[in-house]
């Protein structure tokens, strides 16, 4: 989906970058003293991608071809179906992310704002499971019976901006701008990740902003004179050519 020369993947890769500067910004050095607040190695350990699914087969295809529109492959470079960003999104649906674990999940439930962040009653897999049904029933009474997996690129491309801007009604009072938003940040997860969660797939999103990955050190290379620096990104689990496949 494009607007005039601002693409969305252009508009990912910037975002992206911006997070990368800020996270890079110095910081207030201080003085610990005392016992040390931490020990190596004691650390809570990355939930590696595992293969779980909690999506169906035709639940896949609709977020497959909603995020493979969010981040398409184009000249810049691979995309979401590249990257495996829907393997990524059914193995957190599939887990502790799906089944809101780790979220206060109780009532009362009413109006908020954007600050509050996820403030639905069922967790993220349940309101997935409910957003894929509502907005595969509502392509097929507007699009002569056709699931959105099956529509062409340019008409999938005009739902999700319907759905972007919440004009698009979804039936089952599912909100079609809160679906459309979880899935985009769920599809940014997925194409940004750690390989090791099973998106971001031979690094093709880090790639894409030339972020090097999780190095332990880059002592080595902040006197470059202002010269460009091209590292392989390293994942967690090793080298530029680590592959969960």
């Amino acid at each position: 989906m494009a607007d005039g020369h601002w693409s969305r993947r252009h508009v990912l890769a910037v975002s992206f970058q911006a997070t990368l500067a800020a996270a890079a910004a110095p910081a207030l050095a201080r003085t610990i003293r005392g016992e040390m607040p931490w020990t190596p190695g004691q650390v809570d350990a990355p939930y590696p991608f595992d293969g779980a699914r909690f999506l169906t087969p035709d639940e896949r295809r609709c977020v497959s071809a909603m995020v493979e529109r969010l981040i398409p492959s184009d000249a810049r470079g691979p995309g979401a179906r590249e990257a495996g960003v829907i393997d990524f999104i059914d193995n957190q649906l599939a887990g502790f992310y799906g089944r809101g674990e780790r979220w206060y999940m109780q009532g009362p439930f009413g109006p908020s704002t954007p600050e509050q962040g996820y403030q639905f009653e069922e967790p993220p897999a349940g309101f997935y499971r409910r957003g894929i049904a509502a907005l595969d029933a509502a392509c097929r009474e507007r699009h002569g019976g056709r699931v959105f997996a099956a529509l062409d690129a340019a008409t999938q491309d005009a739902v999700l901006a319907a759905m972007e801007k919440g004009a698009f009604d979804l039936p089952s009072g599912v909100p079609a701008k809160a679906f459309f938003s979880l899935v985009r940040e769920n599809a940014i997860e997925g194409f940004f990740c750690d390989p090791l969660y099973g998106g971001n797939r031979d690094m093709v999103g880090w790639r894409l902003v030339g972020f090097p990955g999780a190095r332990y050190d880059y002592r080595p290379y902040l006197n470059h004179n202002g010269q460009r620096i091209t590292l392989e990104p390293v994942g967690l689990k090793g080298g530029p050519t680590w592959n969960p496949r």
